[in-house]
């Protein structure tokens, strides 16, 4: 379990320090089980669903983990693999299926679509009930509009992670400065808005690769979030003494000397000279992202619950 180590910003002392994703990930995952349990006692199953468009390796490698880690929990797998060349109505209606399947809690649309298929359509498509990623228009809007009240929607799961892996290692938001790295749905944009909510009272910025000075922004960060997907856009000379670092940028590079490529995150290993906190990439924000996508459907299942 990770060490619950209230942060001060701004020091030197202890750089370096890991905010170990696959520990933490591990101890949400035990929660899990319990909830999941509890749910089975009442008559409820907690299903997870999957859609895969095409035979992207990455995309099967991420598939695959997500249905391993719903056999760890107790979570029910729906799995539906389809190939690259199906139509948009085709894939709708795949979607509709898993919409009304009472075995399916939540479900997820595995992205990138092939460029043939709207991809705002397909998430449009999917039940906002049932939006275990956290990314339907509604589930968003959601997420803008309540600052201060509780949140009754799913969450998207990468900003949630974020947040989860620092809570569950002491560091607390609240009046830290966060710079925001990247401006994708996934992480970038819904990120300030939950960073933004009064719980956590964070004040961020939000950059992208086209912001004009990104080093005088990341030398006034307490917390900067890396989600570009542009290796090295994060330096340490760059930092703030004693700042928080995640890595959450993911990059296809080849290798000239096996002819393979190599996900590379986006942060140089020499932030860990400067940086009190450092997610690794891998084993940082990723485990725990998946671990926020069962957080969803369980949450999900249990909201079906109270509701019956």
């Amino acid at each position: 379990m990770a060490k619950n180590v209230m942060h001060e910003p701004n020091s030197l002392e202890n750089v370096g320090n890991i905010l170990d994703g696959r520990a933490t990930a591990r101890a949400v995952k035990t929660e899990l089980a319990g909830r999941i349990a509890a749910l089975k006692d009442h008559g409820k199953t907690v299903g997870l669903g999957t859609i895969l468009v095409g035979d992207d390796p990455a995309s099967h490698s991420y598939v695959a983990g997500k249905h391993r880690d719903c056999a760890e929990v107790g979570i029910e797998s729906i799995r539906r693999d389809l190939p690259s060349t199906i139509s948009q109505r085709e894939l709708e209606s795949v979607l509709d299926e898993l919409n009304k399947d009472a075995r399916t809690t939540g479900y997820i649309v595995q992205l990138p679509l092939p460029p043939h298929i709207d991809q705002n359509a397909v998430l449009e498509k999917i039940s906002p009930q049932k939006d275990a990623d956290g990314l339907h228009p509604i589930n968003l809007g959601k997420l803008a509009l309540n600052v201060s009240g509780d949140l009754t929607s799913p969450l998207p799961c990468t900003p949630n992670a974020i947040v989860e892996l620092l809570s569950r290692h002491g560091i607390a938001l609240n009046g830290l400065e966060v710079l925001v790295i990247g401006r994708g749905v996934t992480v970038g944009r819904p990120l300030g808005l939950l960073l933004t909510r009064r719980a956590i009272n964070a004040t961020v910025t939000s950059a992208h690769t086209g912001s004009a000075d990104l080093p005088k922004l990341l030398k006034r960060a307490d917390v900067v979030v890396a989600a570009a997907g542009v290796p090295g856009i994060v330096q340490g000379k760059h930092l703030k003494p004693g700042s928080i670092v995640l890595d959450v940028g993911v990059s296809r590079i080849l290798d000239a000397s096996t002819g393979k490529a190599a996900l590379q995150g986006d942060v140089d290993a020499d932030t860990m000279q400067v940086a009190a906190w450092i997610s690794p990439n891998p084993g940082g924000v990723g485990p725990m992202t998946r671990a926020m996508l069962l957080v969803n459907v369980v949450e999900a299942a249990e909201r079906d619950l109270s509701y019956a």
